[in-house]
């Protein structure tokens, strides 16, 4: 098998093809021919050491995959060969609340990923493809939109009516657009760029801000909704923009925090959260039960991601490249196979 790996320390330069073994699966095992893999930004952080420096090397890193079972092993009922699946990010999280060994077996570090022609993964570790969806744009789902999903959905309880606030036009956050968008919910979103807040305004958000041109972008979002604030903030900028996503929710609101693009330590302004009875919400991507939700409700509606660009699987370092850059709309995606 051939496959990218992070040999002898850190770094974009650090990211190597080589070739394995072809491996074999064991019992309840299935081998999967990688045929997509999306970018998230904690494959470039982990390349690149910032997300576990003491992560064992080497690593072939990615969390999200897509292809077709070309072997089983013995036991295995759930799919197979010649069934398209979609690999899960946590090995082995199949539902309710996280645990240690969900955590501890998660694609693209600690576990070997998907930016290989080939993976082992346990039964439980796939879902099927839904049929409507290209290798490519099933590779999106996995960390991107389950995470959107999960801090909407499972444990943001979002209804109809609610005003959700976006941050930038990355995977999560246009993930979020368009599941907000089919939970009936108004969508606020920044971006550094006008071009972008357009196509974003295509997609379906009902307002738009630019974050240069509005440096105070908490306080537009607040007159927006006649200045008593969003009921939901999708957090991926992290130290740099919590507090003013804290300030730009009402009362009673919800900040999922799911990224840290602008820094992961800070201070927190405890006074704000406990005076306005905030609920501040760390989102772990999710479970397999919240994975197939998302899926059948993305069917029913015929969403389609929103791929920004598919390299070569001999260009994947410059796809990290495109993805450190900012300049992408939406998942940046990897063609393998």
């Amino acid at each position: 098998m051939r496959a990218y790996e992070i040999r002898d320390g850190f770094g974009l330069d650090k990211l190597v093809l080589g070739e394995r073994p072809d491996p074999t699966p064991g019992p309840f095992q299935v081998r999967v021919r990688v045929k997509a893999t999306s970018l998230n930004y904690r494959d470039l952080m982990m390349v690149e050491g910032r997300y576990n420096p003491r992560q064992k090397l080497p690593l072939i890193p990615n969390s999200d995959g897509a292809g077709v079972v070309d072997a089983v092993g013995q036991g295995v009922t759930r799919v197979k060969p010649g069934d398209r699946v979609v690999g899960l990010f946590s090995q082995a999280w199949p539902s309710g609340e996280p645990t240690r060994t969900a955590q501890q077996n998660t694609l693209g570090g600690p576990l070997d990923g998907a930016l290989g022609d080939t993976m082992v993964l346990h039964e439980d570790g796939v879902v099927p493809t839904p049929a409507y969806l290209s290798d490519e744009e099933a590779a999106t789902l996995p960390c991107a939109a389950l995470t959107a999903w999960s801090a909407l959905v499972t444990y943001g309880a979002l209804k109809a009516g609610d005003v959700v606030l976006l941050q930038g036009t990355g995977g999560v956050s246009i993930f979020a657009l368009q599941i907000a968008k089919l939970m009936g919910a108004r969508v606020i979103i920044t971006s550094s760029r006008d071009d972008k807040l357009e196509r974003a305004r295509a997609l379906g958000a009902h307002d738009v801000i630019n974050y240069v041109k509005t440096p105070d972008w908490d306080k537009a979002a607040r007159a927006l909704t006649g200045n008593v604030g969003v009921d939901h903030v999708v957090e991926v900028g992290g130290a740099g923009t919590f507090e003013k996503s804290l300030r730009a929710v009402r009362p009673g609101g919800t900040v999922s925090v799911i990224g840290v693009l602008s820094g992961g330590a800070g201070s927190v302004p405890l006074t704000s959260i406990l005076m306005q009875n905030l609920r501040v919400q760390g989102i772990l991507v999710g479970h397999r039960q919240g994975f197939e939700a998302l899926l059948r409700a993305f069917s029913q509606h015929t969403v389609r991601p929103v791929v920004d660009r598919v390299f070569a699987f001999d260009e994947a370092v410059e796809a990290f490249h495109h993805l450190k850059s900012g300049a992408h709309f939406g998942k940046v995606v990897v063609r393998v196979g």
